[in-house]
């Protein structure tokens, strides 16, 4: 059901490395949230798992939270927003660190797992696509240009140039370098694979063309793929040929290092930044979340004030901009408090 525009579901579903586990606490975690402090005391453990960009944001609330609650264990690791779902619907960890909302098959596996559990919105990101310093001649690409680039048919260019007559199909400019590409970019596991294939219209284009059903959702497959974000952004340092894809806070954390491309999506050439983020002008902007196991945090006051932690006005201001992330709207800030207020009441 819908609690003030978010969505409560059951029963029904260079900061940090992809896959590092950050363990905030000086003895064993255990496999799920529970509490057993004495007084006022919190104590218990807290597992989070998903995605790697959302991955610093949850980080950070975390090591703040335990600075005035040391007797609670938190673990947050970023293996990638698909197998945070997975992970999180076969009840192996309490919050679900997500680039992307849950899709029918994941929140399916909740439901048959019998997971209850409610989806917060916490900040503001936009799918950057990156080159190399040295690669001056690309500064901005249309969604046909992406399409050419990067979607199912594009498989086998070995050059930009390879790609120019496919964009010229599609609606794209086609002005492309003539030098060798080398594409490395988050794989299936990550949600920003997915938030990428729908933004910029991959999916949408792919069906227009009578691709096979089953190559509609998914991009060219002889790129190199990675969970961590590092490994993406050191590919674009280190190859002129290169090109890819990560959310904001990982390109603005690389500077100079790479080259961050405009995206017209129909509209003109729009760079992303902290402004077009916010107002959606940067086509390829999405909303980030978190999602809690209701059940759990029924059973654990420490759970319970660490998503109160996350959503507090430091949390979803403060550490969303110290993240190098967006912050929602107020009202959209409002919107999840409620949500998580009528989860656990």
């Amino acid at each position: 059901m819908k609690v003030d525009g978010m969505t409560l579901r059951g029963r029904p579903l260079r900061m940090f490395a992809g896959a590092l586990t950050l363990t905030l606490s000086l003895g064993a975690c255990g496999g799920g949230a529970n509490n057993e402090g004495t007084g006022n005391e919190l104590a218990g453990t807290i597992v989070v798992s998903g995605s790697s960009t959302v991955q610093p944001i949850t980080s950070l609330v975390a090591e703040l939270f335990r600075e005035d609650n040391p007797g609670v264990a938190i673990t947050v690791d970023g293996p990638g927003t698909g197998d945070g779902f997975a992970l999180f619907c076969a009840g192996q960890t309490d919050v679900s660190d997500a680039s992307r909302a849950i899709h029918e098959d994941e929140a399916a596996a909740c439901d048959k797992a019998g997971i209850e559990y409610v989806e917060l919105e916490i900040g503001l990101d936009g799918v950057t696509v990156m080159t190399n310093p040295d690669n001056s001649v690309v500064t901005c690409l249309s969604m046909g240009d992406l399409y050419a680039l990067f979607g199912p048919e594009s498989t086998g260019f070995d050059t930009w140039t390879d790609a120019a007559g496919l964009a010229a199909k599609v609606g794209g400019s086609a002005d492309f370098p003539d030098r060798p590409l080398e594409i490395t970019a988050p794989g299936e596991e990550s949600g920003t694979y997915d938030a990428f294939i729908e933004l910029a219209g991959i999916s949408d284009t792919a069906e227009q063309r009578g691709l096979p059903e089953e190559e509609i959702s998914t991009l060219r497959a002889d790129y190199q793929s990675s969970p961590d974000d590092n490994v993406i952004i050191q590919a674009m340092e280190t190859s002129p040929a290169a090109l890819g894809f990560v959310g904001y806070a990982f390109a603005q954390s690389a500077g100079d290092q790479v080259r961050e491309v405009a995206i017209d999506g129909g509209r003109g050439c729009v760079a992303p930044n902290s402004g077009t983020i916010a107002d959606g002008t940067y086509p390829l902007s999405r909303s980030l979340y978190i999602y809690v196991n209701t059940a759990k945090a029924a059973k654990s006051p420490a759970l319970v004030a660490f998503v109160d932690h996350y959503l507090s006005s430091d949390g979803l201001n403060v550490v969303v901009e110290r993240s190098g992330y967006v912050p929602i709207p107020a009202e959209r800030q409002d919107a999840s408090r409620s949500a998580w207020k009528a989860a656990v009441a």
